[in-house]
């Protein structure tokens, strides 16, 4: 951990939050009593001199060693937040974002409702402040519904920038664009942002599995999901992790790869959905929880840090309605899952964060109406 960052860290821990007794985790608010407007996303680039708080009504703040505690205004976005699952929902900063100043968003807009990813710069020598009249749209997917709008933003270990994406929403995918081949919508995407292809902002990766082949968009590289609402990579294997948020009857957790198709909405998990014949190949979860244990899987993370010992090599996800945090553990082909931490009461889990050092964060929808919340360190 770089010592500016440390800095940020000393100055903005609060006191403990013990949420469960024993040798489990516990939560440590991060900037003490600060609270924020629905965030979704904490993170580190670059040279670690800062952290940025993203908040889904289209509000990013950064936070300085030497700034003010309640930090500044790092951008500010008009998007759609007029549904729950709607607004700001994901940033990715270039791996050479020291060099270059660039960043990426992932948010909702209206007229025509749709999702937009686009690219955007820093103001020339101030990395602290955005330059919106730098943004530009590198694609558009239109939405059919005001939900499953997927939403993770994140360059691979390979470089490239991978987008997860829902169905469109409604129940039960009624338009079938989880296994349609002509819309992004249901699917994990690849692009190459260092370089454009004719017609196109960015450029798609030869290996991409689907290039060529008639019928299909050529930046999927995975699809059959749902709402993979958030997703990460080991930081040790590259492999990619995806919380997918069930329909009726399972929550599950895969593990993406080049070409899989995870059977929505022909399976919800390993079960048939609505009698639906199965598709062959498709790739079964790693590991699904039933409806009686929570109602909305956040995905989160494989923890690779040094603070917590017994959790190292551990999925860390959690319910975004009950507010139950596990740890699953593989084993070969078996699994082993174990309950960390219950929320109190009114707490949601919204999003999972990971800093330069593999340490793990949470942050929180809480208070009236879920419309606030909290960003915590996850602490022996």
């Amino acid at each position: 951990m770089s010592r500016s960052w440390s800095a940020i860290i000393a100055l903005f821990l609060g006191a403990l939050l013990p949420l469960v007794a024993g040798d489990a985790p516990k939560l440590v608010p991060v900037f003490a009593e600060r609270t924020f407007e629905r965030p979704l996303g904490l993170y580190q680039p670059g040279d670690g001199k800062r952290i940025y708080v993203l908040q889904q009504r289209g509000t990013v703040l950064v936070f300085t060693p030497n700034g003010s505690p309640d930090g500044s205004v790092f951008l500010q976005r008009q998007v759609l937040h007029k549904g729950n699952e709607e607004g700001l929902l994901s940033l990715a900063f270039h791996p050479q974002f020291t060099d270059n100043g660039t960043f990426f968003l992932y948010y909702c807009a209206a007229d025509p409702r749709r999702t937009v990813l686009s690219r955007m710069k820093v103001m020339a020598g101030d990395p602290t402040k955005a330059d919106l009249a730098s943004e530009q749209v590198l694609l558009t997917a239109d939405q059919p519904f005001e939900n499953h709008n997927g939403g993770t933003l994140l360059f691979g270990p390979d470089g490239k920038l991978y987008l997860s994406l829902g169905d469109g929403g409604a129940a039960g995918d009624p338009q079938d664009n989880s296994q349609k081949t002509s819309t992004l919508l249901g699917k994990v995407l690849r692009i190459d942002v260092d370089q454009a292809d004719a017609g196109l902002a960015y450029g798609i990766p030869k290996d991409n599995p689907f290039v060529g082949k008639d019928g299909w968009r050529p930046e999927i590289w995975a699809l059959g999901l749902r709402n993979p609402w958030r997703m990460s990579f080991d930081r040790k294997t590259g492999d990619l992790w995806a919380g997918d948020v069930g329909q009726n009857y399972w929550e599950e957790i895969d593990v993406i790869i080049r070409g899989g198709n995870y059977g929505w909405k022909n399976h919800e998990a390993k079960q048939p959905f609505e009698k639906r014949p199965a598709i062959p190949g498709a790739i079964d979860p790693v590991f699904a929880y039933a409806r009686g244990e929570g109602q909305s899987i956040t995905g989160g993370y494989v923890y690779r840090g040094k603070r917590l010992k017994d959790l190292v090599g551990d999925y860390v996800f959690g319910d975004f309605n009950t507010g139950r945090i596990w740890a699953l553990r593989r084993k070969g082909d078996a699994v082993e899952n174990r309950l960390l931490i219950q929320l109190a009461k009114g707490q949601q889990v919204a999003s999972f964060a990971e800093d330069a050092a593999g340490e793990l964060y949470l942050c929180t929808f809480e208070g009236a109406n879920g419309n606030q919340g909290r960003v915590y360190r996850f602490e022996p």
